[in-house]
């Protein structure tokens, strides 16, 4: 059984039933929630060898928090579906059960830097990474009988139109910043470094698909395996994969292209600004560079905010900076207050 029928079991047979024999009729919200491949269905045999197993997302009111928390500790069985409900995480040694008792309030302020329900303003916007919206919206629920994490995961689903078009422009801002040197250092025979920068490039043409397709984009680890499941995701990846194998910097920058151009049908095809073409020479030099006229026209009607800096995630590659919601948010104000 996968994570997510799991914790499904888990609630349906054993945590579900501990509290209504204790509180019937008590208000809550459970899923599989936060962190954890099994949240997102990518769990495999693999994963089981830390950290998984018996994990279950519980959201209460704060006041009963603890008492809940304690009650379970002290009813849940040894085992369920064969795996024990009580097991160490990783870099510990002390067997607690892994029911994550929260309150709603705590539970998204933790993950996301702010309680959504009083509103978001563009900086806060800009202050989530995917995978922090994921961790929210990205698993499954199986109670909710308030409603108020399913009206959070219902505003989480994607940016504000403004807000989206300056994220997609601030994509080919990062794309035409780099393009250039790629070839350049090719073209001077530095072919690791030529190698090097695609590999950003292509990077950035995948976080560019992801929100040309209105896809919260997962951390590394699962970016590629997602990106498979976008829509414009054969044509893009067949182009960008023999991007990254190429042995010559033309052939390297021609497929890049390639990509790009995808990229550009798929934003036309979905409504936002797109005038073609999706690349053109660099000066007089024997170069591709994404058109400026469509940033241009992606900015038209976005947000005022600095040029070209985007989200947090567009800006920082920093795990320790982008796994930490008071981290991010600071950066993201400060970003706010940067020179246009």
């Amino acid at each position: 059984m996968d994570g997510r029928g799991l914790a499904r079991g888990y609630y349906d047979d054993v945590v579900g039933p501990l509290l209504a024999a204790k509180w019937p009729g008590l208000p809550h919200a459970a899923g599989r929630l936060g962190g954890g491949s099994d949240v997102l269905g990518l769990d495999d045999t693999t994963s089981k060898d830390h950290d998984w197993g018996l994990r279950l997302t519980l959201l209460v009111d704060e006041n009963r928090r603890q008492e809940i928390d304690d009650y379970l500790a002290a009813e849940l069985p040894e085992t369920y579906a064969g795996l024990p409900t009580r097991f160490p995480f990783s870099g510990r040694t002390d067997s607690v059960h892994h029911v994550e008792v929260e309150s709603v309030e705590g539970f998204v302020t933790h993950r996301l830097g702010f309680d959504p329900r009083d509103g978001l303003s563009t900086i806060d916007w800009l202050s989530l990474t995917g995978q922090a919206v994921l961790e929210v919206v990205g698993g499954p629920v199986f109670a909710d009988h308030a409603g108020g994490l399913t009206a959070i995961r219902d505003r989480l689903q994607w940016y504000p139109d403004d807000v989206w078009r300056y994220v997609v422009a601030c994509d080919w801002i990062r794309l035409s910043e780099e393009m250039p040197l790629m070839s350049r250092a090719g073209d001077r025979g530095d072919d690791l470094g030529s190698r090097v920068i695609a590999s950003r490039l292509a990077d950035v043409a995948m976080h560019l698909a992801f929100m040309i397709e209105r896809r919260w984009p997962p951390y590394p680890k699962w970016c590629g395996t997602l990106f498979a499941q976008l829509p414009c995701a054969r044509e893009v990846g067949d182009a960008l994969r023999k991007a990254l194998k190429a042995d010559h910097w033309r052939y390297r920058q021609q497929q890049l292209g390639h990509a790009l151009d995808h990229l550009l049908n798929r934003q036309r095809a979905i409504g936002l600004p797109a005038p073609a073409p999706a690349t053109v020479d660099f000066w007089d030099r024997p170069y591709l560079h994404p058109n400026e006229q469509i940033i241009t026209a992606l900015l038209a009607d976005a947000p005022d905010l600095p040029t070209g800096l985007g989200s947090v995630e567009q800006h920082s590659d920093n795990v320790k900076l982008l796994a930490n919601a008071t981290a991010r948010r600071q950066s993201a104000l400060v970003l706010r207050n940067a020179r246009r």
